[in-house]
């Protein structure tokens, strides 16, 4: 399948559209936000569209014109404040989903953060940004689309392993953000992982064995 990359070039978007480029069942579209961006991965031979999540709803349809399935990898970043948090994390992923739903692109998984969808355990340093993940999630659960909702734990960019632990009470864990995006790829035709939501941390099971277990 043709999968857009909303977040292309974040560190879990990057990682992620590399390993769709290199793949054998799918394709990728990268989503960025400006042409800087777009020349990382032209050197790649990776196909980019340019869409700003504070756009219009109809925008971002264009953008994702003749993909099959969307990851939502997109964040506003530590360095920014609540109201970036509020349109991009939380608006911004609302206005892909239903840009989604009009364009006809059934498959959605969303980048959460680790029990996003529960209240008494979220991190008070980044409540915003859990705030807009909790609702985000909501909204993706009531809506039309096929979805998968992977809430990681802390992020680590060392070398992934290929073993994860998921569930929807895991205790607080760290994760590679090369096992995040290796976790995704998995996901997309995993029929374990559709209509779900879990989260995810290092473990010891291999990655397609600890889906199927959903």
């Amino acid at each position: 399948m043709k999968v857009l990359v909303v977040g292309a070039n974040g560190q879990i978007g990057q990682k992620l559209t590399e390993m769709l480029h290199r793949h054998d069942e799918h394709s990728v579209l990268a989503m960025v936000r400006n042409q800087e961006q777009i020349e990382t991965f032209s050197k790649m031979g990776i196909e980019t569209v340019i869409a700003d999540l504070e756009g219009s709803v109809a925008h971002l349809k264009q953008a994702m014109k003749g993909c099959d399935a969307i990851v939502f990898t997109a964040g506003s970043g530590g360095s920014t404040g609540a109201d970036k948090t509020l349109l991009i994390d939380l608006d911004g992923a609302v206005k892909t989903m239903e840009a989604a739903e009009t364009a006809g692109v059934d498959r959605f998984i969303m980048v959460s953060a680790l029990q996003a969808n529960n209240r008494e355990n979220w991190n008070e340093a980044i409540k915003p940004y859990y705030v807009a993940k909790h609702y985000a999630d909501r909204v993706l659960m009531q809506s039309n689309l096929t979805y998968t909702i992977i809430r990681p734990g802390g992020l680590l960019n060392g070398k992934g392993t290929g073993k994860i632990s998921v569930g929807n009470q895991l205790e607080r864990g760290y994760i590679p953000r090369e096992d995040v995006a290796q976790t995704i790829v998995e996901a997309l035709s995993n029929e374990h992982t559709k209509k779900r939501s879990f989260d995810l941390i290092a473990g010891d099971d291999q990655i397609s064995v600890a889906l199927n277990k959903l």
